[in-house]
């Protein structure tokens, strides 16, 4: 599972799948909030016409305005404070100290639920008493130690309850829950890899997207190279997809992670109207030689599933079955879809 990552195991939602986004295709590209503006605010007709040497000039004297020849030690003095606007009113600033509200919040409050003083943000969603942040992965605890150590407890105290409501398919609490880490951890790769992850499961691809490219650059890994491409899928731009999957040698990556590249290269190309090319895609040694389970499972659904976008049905009928077979944890729907096959011909 993708993080927010517990001890409790990941849930699915891996990307590929049979070939198809997460959610559905489409999103357009919002406006620049700066189009149509000019660099300046003002326009070529509010200009002077006046030659410079007529226009009136902020540093030449009036002739009408009395001199005061006095020495300046002679002058009268104006004692009011430069921020008051009438002589005998007091600033602010000269309130004496006893006068001023006082502010006797914490400085380092690190509180979980309601408004925390450090972000001044939304109000942080609630965490139940029972969560602790031994829950998390050891790999995302010893990131988060680079925080002030209150910090770092409630930033994974919010991941946990991120992980226990994708548990349940509750994505919006999981966002709301990441959010809250985000907030105040935004520089630590796990804290954005959450983010990213819950931004996919939920259908946002254009926050998905942004920040796995952040989780990229700040650990250089590969691992969710999968589900960037997948959501360039999602945003409607497949062949972005398939070129962000052609900048890695396939063959040298972890077989796991060169089956999900396939899975989502072949969606790419179906979507693309060549449904020929995503059978060539997914026609891998890897069809046969993986063992049973989810990997060949779903390896076999989406070739069954390209095999009849192209019309050969019998084929496709064949590598069904085989999905089903190898389908031990029930992650694709070829038993059931053979279940509906089986009936439809009894009829």
């Amino acid at each position: 599972m993708p993080t927010p990552r517990s001890s409790s195991g990941r849930p699915s939602g891996r990307p590929g799948g049979s070939g198809r986004p997460a959610s559905g295709r489409g999103g357009s590209r919002p406006q620049s909030a700066g189009a149509g503006r000019s660099r300046s605010g003002g326009s070529e007709g509010s200009r002077s016409d006046k030659p410079r040497s007529d226009r009136p000039s902020s540093d030449r004297r009036s002739s009408d305005r009395p001199r005061d020849d006095r020495p300046r030690s002679d002058r009268p003095r104006d004692d009011r404070p430069r921020s008051a606007g009438k002589p005998g009113e007091r600033s602010w600033s000269d309130k004496p100290r006893s006068d001023r509200p006082r502010d006797d919040r914490p400085r380092n409050d690190f509180r979980a639920g309601g408004r925390s003083v450090t972000d001044r943000g939304p109000a942080d969603p609630h965490i139940e008493d029972d969560v602790t942040a031994e829950e998390l992965e050891p790999g995302v605890l010893n990131e988060l130690r680079t925080l002030p150590e209150g910090l770092a407890e409630i930033v994974a105290r919010h991941l946990v309850s991120a992980d226990r409501a994708l548990a349940v398919n509750d994505t919006a609490t999981a966002r709301a829950h990441v959010a809250a880490a985000k907030r105040r951890a935004g520089r630590v790769a796990a804290v954005r890899e959450a983010a990213g992850v819950t931004a996919y499961l939920d259908g946002d691809f254009a926050e998905a997207i942004s920040e796995l490219r952040a989780v990229r650059r700040m650990s250089g890994g590969l691992e969710y190279l999968p589900m960037m491409a997948d959501c360039e899928r999602g945003l409607g731009r497949p062949q972005k997809a398939v070129d962000l999957i052609r900048e890695v040698d396939l063959r040298a990556v972890d077989p796991d992670l060169r089956i999900e590249l396939l899975l989502v290269m072949a969606g790419a190309r179906a979507d693309m109207g060549q449904a020929d090319a995503a059978v060539v895609v997914l026609k891998v040694p890897e069809l046969t030689k993986l063992p049973k389970g989810d990997a060949r499972a779903r390896l076999q659904y989406a070739y069954s599933s390209f095999l009849r976008e192209t019309g050969r049905d019998t084929e496709a009928d064949e590598w069904l079955q085989r999905a089903a077979d190898s389908d031990i944890n029930g992650v694709t729907d070829a038993a059931e879809e053979l279940d509906g096959e089986i009936a439809l011909g009894e009829e």
